[in-house]
């Protein structure tokens, strides 16, 4: 069964006061503007829209709280009911800004589309992936949305893994797009699964996680993470992975796996106690700790960290110096390196993913997800 979309719903209001003509028609624009975007904004900003056309046109929400389990309508209300008693006026007012500012975040994205990066891979939506002075650099392009990792962003990722190592490049380099690195899965891979279909949506996400950080592992050449900004979950944890991992300083490392109701994965059971000990990885993976870039250095998560004014040219300078080295030579050591553990690591990706399709088809993590989106609903 497919999952249900978001309905935007689009009428026009017909109002009297002179006061509210130009909101009204600040409003109806935004309606059309809505129609032409080409880029689906997400659930999430779906959500919010929903939320404040419905207070726009109809006032405080007035509607009955749908059940726990129907998760779209219960998304819906929630959207609406958190805008309180905003008035009317306010409502249209951050309709049109919010309309606006997807517009021009598209236009900015086609404009970049059109003159394309030297050495760009084709066949990439949620990623920019080029190949340039020995470098194949892997970039999280979904800014818009904190570079979140939905089902379409995990398989394009294992394409660019695969074609990183086979191809001429020397070394290949993660990043993200924006301020932020990645805040890791989108939750709306979660949302809008009606009940009988999660367990086929837990086993088969269960078999692409464990595709996804199998690429991690086996990777056959140096991969270098170059953590820009924020990073949340799934990408922090394959960061254990990676051969180098570059920061900047206004970089942050969390992984709320428990607050969500579910486990470690990526490898972090294993690589984490490894990395940082025993104690400080049980109070990033148990407790949902939060890391500075600066304490994520200090415990071995990363290599070292930048000024963020002086982070891409003083990283891409040395990554440039690094992909200048005999090729082979570095393939091979790296297997040296990493050879010993690669069945371990296996093993521990295969037990993770298990654990994981149990928390998934829990009560518990359905639950915690539920009052996740709730918060941030009232945000």
């Amino acid at each position: 069964r497919p999952t249900q979309a978001v309905c935007i719903p689009a009428i026009h209001l017909h109002m009297t006061a002179a006061t509210m003509q130009v909101s009204q028609k600040d409003f109806q624009k935004a309606q059309e503007q809505l129609k032409l975007l080409k880029k689906d904004p997400g659930n999430e900003i779906k959500l919010k829209l929903y939320g404040l056309f419905k207070q726009a046109t109809e006032g405080p929400c007035n509607a009955p709280k749908p059940g726990m389990l129907d998760f779209v309508k219960k998304a819906k209300w929630d959207a609406w009911n958190s805008l309180g008693n905003l008035s009317q006026d306010d409502a249209r007012q951050k309709y049109a800004d919010l309309v606006s500012s997807l517009v021009s975040a598209e236009s900015a994205s086609q404009k970049e589309e059109a003159s394309p990066e030297e050495g760009r891979h084709d066949g990439y939506e949620t990623l920019i992936v080029t190949t340039k002075n020995n470098i194949t650099k892997i970039m999280f392009n979904r800014p818009d949305r904190k570079n979140a990792i939905n089902h379409q962003m995990y398989r394009e990722i294992i394409k660019a893994l695969e074609e990183a190592g086979k191809n001429d490049s020397t070394i290949a380099v993660i990043t993200g797009n924006g301020d932020f690195y990645s805040s890791g899965n989108d939750l709306n891979n979660f949302a809008n699964v009606q009940p009988g279909d999660m367990e086929k949506m837990a086993k088969d996400g269960a078999v692409l996680l464990k595709e996804f950080v199998g690429h991690f592992i086996d990777f056959p050449k140096p991969l270098i993470a170059v953590v820009n900004g924020p990073a949340i979950g799934i990408c922090v944890t394959v960061l254990g992975l990676c051969d180098l991992v570059y920061a900047s300083d206004r970089a942050t490392f969390h992984c709320p796996f428990s607050q969500l109701g579910q486990s470690p994965e990526g490898c972090s059971s294993y690589m984490f106690p490894k990395l940082m000990g025993l104690a400080k990885a049980s109070e990033m993976l148990l407790f949902n700790k939060k890391l500075t870039a600066a304490e994520a250095c200090a415990q071995g998560l990363v290599t070292e960290v930048f000024p963020d004014s002086s982070f891409q040219k003083e990283v891409w300078a040395r990554l440039e110096a690094y992909a200048s080295l005999p090729k082979n030579a570095l393939a091979v050591s790296k297997q040296l390196l990493r050879s010993l553990e690669k069945e371990k690591l296996h093993a521990v990706n295969s037990r993770e993913c298990e654990v994981l399709t149990e928390r998934w088809l829990s009560d518990e993590c359905v639950n915690a997800i539920v009052s996740f989106f709730q918060k941030k609903a009232k945000l």
